[in-house]
């Protein structure tokens, strides 16, 4: 294994975001398509891959990359944690044996063993580390020319969302494939439901809902190991602060909000809403909220009213709902009531699976995609949601994207401070609506 111990981590006007998100509203999963110049590294026909973030998602994408039916071959992984990348490379010799090829020189360990990752002869890279590294690993994946599968969000603040519309721009330059892990637009169900919806089956849309209300994620109880660092307990525990995840109102419901933005063809302009921790307060669940609700305003005045809770025994629901001058939808179950009651009869897909076999797809017949735009945007609007929470105020769009407030370390390494730091009994400083600046 290499380890390498060393750290590694303008002005976005509203004209060119808006510029942006007006080239790819709507678009469906393919979308974009263009030549490719070279699919396969010197010629070979297997599209050789690596992994960067050895986690359960980032494992399971990995998977689903081999089980496609086209020759792929993963063959380079990377981690800040040892154990991660073993047990990752374990279960996916067991499941692949055939399509991993991953000896111990090519296992790189670090916080810049992305950079040796992605430098390791690879056409594909898949970026599945915790979602504050993405802005950085994307810019650097997409600066080597590779094909790109980012898992989502894309950032977890407005210098990242930033940093990541500039790489999305700079993929299309370079004409390499950039996939995003919102996997609903290559639902086929889905897909049809949302072009239903666009073409005027509920007539116009007066407002919509969004929700993700569950139980909750993993929780990792166990006591601080000896000699951890304050930096290697948050990112072994990254979903509870907010540098590493964004908080749940981005990390889970952007799959929901980014529904709705793409049944607009738009993003909101601006949101208020309320949240705070009232159930999940323990230490172990570091600084995020256990539940947001929020309001959110599209510039024809529509509204989407959002919820996300993380709390035990509630009403659960994980769905998308439309409702126009014309009738309903229930986007999420494939059903529109009203003047054009209809029921989508298409096969239930697994859509996790299926992003992965339309890109390898895409990659063997020679055509790219990007989907970097709408992913930022609805990273963007995860994180509005949180700015509206955590403030209490009514913050725009525009506010956010090019906030100069980052929530990342000043320096990454074992040795450096996270952003913040429990108090002497272990608990960590909550945001605090009317006192919490986030803008």
């Amino acid at each position: 294994m290499q380890e390498n111990k060393s750290p590694g981590v303008g002005q976005w006007t509203r004209r060119n975001f808006i510029r942006s998100a007006g080239a790819i509203a709507g678009a469906s999963a393919l979308s974009g398509l263009g030549a490719l110049p070279a699919v396969h590294a010197a010629g070979s026909d297997t599209i050789k891959f690596a992994l960067i973030g050895c986690g359960a998602r980032g494992t399971g994408a990995a998977g689903q990359i081999m089980n496609s039916p086209h020759s792929t071959k993963l063959v380079a992984m990377a981690d800040v944690f040892p154990d991660k990348a073993q047990s990752s490379l374990e279960r996916l010799k067991k499941e692949h044996v055939n399509k991993v090829d991953v000896p111990p020189e090519r296992i790189f360990l670090g916080f810049d063993a992305y950079q040796k990752a992605i430098d390791s002869g690879v056409d594909l890279v898949v970026l599945a580390a915790p979602p504050g590294f993405r802005p950085q690993q994307l810019e650097y994946a997409v600066k080597a020319k590779k094909h790109i599968f980012t898992e989502k969000p894309l950032a977890v603040d407005g210098s990242g969302v930033r940093s990541a519309l500039r790489s999305a721009e700079l993929a299309r330059k370079n004409n390499t494939l950039l996939a995003v892990g919102l996997q609903r637009r290559h639902e086929p169900s889905y897909m049809e439901t949302v072009q239903r919806l666009q073409d005027g089956a509920i007539g116009d849309i007066l407002y919509m809902r969004a929700f993700w209300n569950g139980d909750g994620v993993w929780n990792r109880t166990r006591p601080r190991l000896p000699r951890q660092t304050e930096m290697e307990y948050q990112i072994r525990n990254w979903y509870y602060f907010v540098w590493l995840c964004g908080d749940h109102v981005l990390e889970q419901h952007i799959h929901n909000l980014d529904v709705c933005n793409w049944v607009k063809n738009a993003h909101p302009v601006k949101a208020n809403g309320q949240g705070g921790r009232q159930v999940r307060t323990g230490k172990e669940f570091g600084e995020i909220y256990d539940h947001h609700f929020v309001e959110y305003e599209y510039a024809d005045g529509c509204r989407l009213y959002s919820q996300a809770r993380h709390i035990p025994g509630c009403m659960k629901s994980v769905s998308e709902h439309a409702y126009g001058t014309k009738g309903r939808s229930n986007i999420s179950r494939y059903t529109i009531e009203g003047e054009r009651t209809w029921k989508s009869d298409k096969k239930t897909v697994a859509s996790h699976q299926q992003e992965q076999l339309d890109m390898i797809d895409a990659l063997v017949r020679g055509d790219v995609y990007n989907e970097g735009e709408y992913g930022a945007i609805s990273t963007m609007t995860g994180i509005l949601g949180r700015l509206a929470t955590y403030s209490g105020k009514v913050v725009t769009f525009e506010e956010g994207l090019n906030s100069k407030i980052s929530t990342m370390p000043e320096r990454v390494a074992w040795d450096a401070d996270p952003p913040t730091l429990p108090d002497e009994d272990g608990f960590y400083k909550i945001p605090t609506p009317g006192k919490t600046k986030v803008v």
